[in-house]
């Protein structure tokens, strides 16, 4: 048992050198916009996008608004990395006290200007998203945790193994904190690079009402 103990202790301490945050590029606000592009490549065909922007062209020009206030909030409240000034991917990172948003951290991170830029059928279908997505994440993690959301990686870096980078190092990170990660993600191809990462299926849903696959994960 003690040599067990000792050897995860060697991986971690191995990790730790390999996968560093300190080594990655901090998201601040002055980098929102241009991450908050990188993010509407990233996830333009995304079931959960499809449904709440329905248009094609609609959903290239005005994904961008969505998630600038994604970022912003992520920066305001947690942590948000790239592998490098270039911003070929983005990860962000959130504490357990501040995964569901207040309405004034909704303010303050732009939620009004989302609404105002695509309308309130958007407002909606978005808002029957977020209020399943909630629900499951609470059922599923009620424990203290990190919320990694979202995750991507710019179309054109994609296979470059940019999403491990970013991944690993806050792996690191967490591990020496002794948390669990949870995560969503709508597509079969993402639970299959999640769990090769490390993360369980919790729940595996429909979210009502729509044909958006809801995959609830955990890495323990």
């Amino acid at each position: 048992m003690k040599t067990k103990k000792l050897l995860t202790y060697i991986l971690l301490y191995l990790i730790s050198i390999m996968f560093d945050l300190k080594e990655l590029f901090r998201i601040t606000e002055d980098h929102v916009k241009k991450a908050s592009e990188v993010l509407s490549r990233a996830f333009y065909d995304n079931p959960g996008f499809i449904y709440t922007i329905p248009d094609d062209f609609e959903r290239k020009e005005k994904l961008k608004y969505i998630f600038e206030y994604v970022i912003r909030y992520d920066v305001l409240y947690g942590e948000v990395y790239s592998p490098s000034a270039d911003l070929e991917g983005i990860a962000g990172w959130i504490p357990f006290e501040y995964i569901y948003k207040t309405y004034e951290a909704k303010v303050r991170s732009g939620g009004k200007k989302v609404v105002e830029k695509l309308g309130i059928e958007f407002y909606k279908r978005s808002k029957k998203i977020e209020e399943y997505t909630d629900l499951v994440h609470k059922r599923n993690a009620p424990f203290k945790h990190w919320y990694l959301a979202p995750l991507g990686v710019e179309p054109e870096f994609q296979g470059k193994g940019h999403a491990d980078t970013l991944l690993k190092a806050m792996f690191a990170r967490v591990e020496k904190e002794n948390l669990p990660i949870y995560l969503e993600t709508n597509t079969e191809k993402n639970i299959s690079i999640y769990e090769h990462c490390g993360f369980e299926i919790l729940e595996d849903t429909i979210i009502p009402n729509t044909d958006v696959r809801l995959c609830g994960m955990i890495r323990k």
